[in-house]
C-alpha cells in the first residue's frame, strides 16, 4: 500500500534560472521566516533543556503546539480535531511549495498561502480508529528516522552546493543530483507529517 503522504513535483533539470538560483537563498527568507527551511535533528542546550526537531518557522510553531494538544486529544479520546487537522494540512502544503523552492528543486516563486504551485503535498485521512499507542509513543519511535535524516540531509546539503555551481555555469540540474534532492525532501516531510500526527502508518526508510 503506497504511504499516505505524497510529495509530487513536476520536474525542472534544464533551462534554469540562473540568477534566481544565485541568490536563492536571499529570495527565500520571507517563506523560511514562516514556514522554516529543511534543518531536522536533536539539539540539546543548557539548564538540560532539549529540542527535537526542524525549525518550522512561525506556523510551523503553531502545528507543533497544535500536535501537543493533538496528542493528548487522541491518546486519551482517541479523535484529531478537525479544524487542527485542516491547519497542518495548509501549514504542511505551504511548507512543501517553500522547500521545493530552497531546495532548488523549482524555479517558480511559491505563493503565499494556497494556491497552485509545481510541488504539492496529499496527505489522506486515517481510515480507521486512531492508534493510540503509536501515538503515546510517537517521539521515541520517531528516533531511527532523526539519526537517519541527520545523514541524508548532510549529504543533500552537499549535493546541492554542487549542483547549485553546476546550475549558475550551466543552466541545468543533474538528474541524479535532482532526483536525490526530490527523495530527501520527500522523506524529511514524511516524517515532520508523521511526527504531527497527522498519520499512524510509520514512514518507510525511503527516497521514493
Amino acid at each position: 500500500m503506497p504511504y499516505p503522504v505524497s510529495i509530487r513535483l513536476e520536474p525542472s533539470l534544464t533551462n534554469r534560472n540562473r540568477l534566481t538560483t544565485a541568490f536563492r537563498l536571499i529570495l527565500a527568507i520571507p517563506h523560511l521566516i514562516l514556514v522554516g527551511g529543511i534543518g531536522f535533528g536533536a539539539a540539546s542546550g543548557g539548564n538540560s533543556r532539549t529540542t527535537v526537531g526542524g525549525e518550522g518557522g512561525l506556523l510551523g510553531a503553531v502545528a507543533i503546539l497544535l500536535a501537543i494538544v493533538s496528542w493528548f486529544t487522541i491518546v486519551f479520546a482517541g479523535s484529531h480535531n478537525a479544524g487542527i487537522r485542516q491547519f497542518t494540512s495548509f501549514y504542511l502544503r505551504w511548507r512543501v511549495r517553500a522547500l521545493a523552492y530552497f531546495m532548488l528543486l523549482e524555479d517558480v516563486y511559491p505563493p503565499f498561502g494556497d494556491r497552485p504551485y509545481p510541488a504539492s503535498i496529499e496527505i489522506a485521512d486515517p481510515p480507521g480508529p486512531r492508534d493510540r499507542i503509536a501515538v503515546g509513543l510517537r517521539i521515541l519511535l520517531a528516533v531511527p528516522h532523526f539519526i537517519a535524516l541527520f545523514f541524508v540531509l548532510l549529504a543533500w546539503c552537499l549535493t546541492t552546493i554542487a549542483a547549485w555551481f553546476i546550475i549558475l555555469f550551466t543552466g541545468s540540474y543533474p538528474q541524479g543530483l535532482y532526483e536525490f534532492g526530490v527523495g530527501a525532501l520527500r522523506w524529511r516531510l514524511r516524517v515532520e507529517a508523521y511526527m504531527l500526527l497527522m498519520v499512524d502508518e510509520y514512514p518507510p526508510f525511503s527516497l521514493t
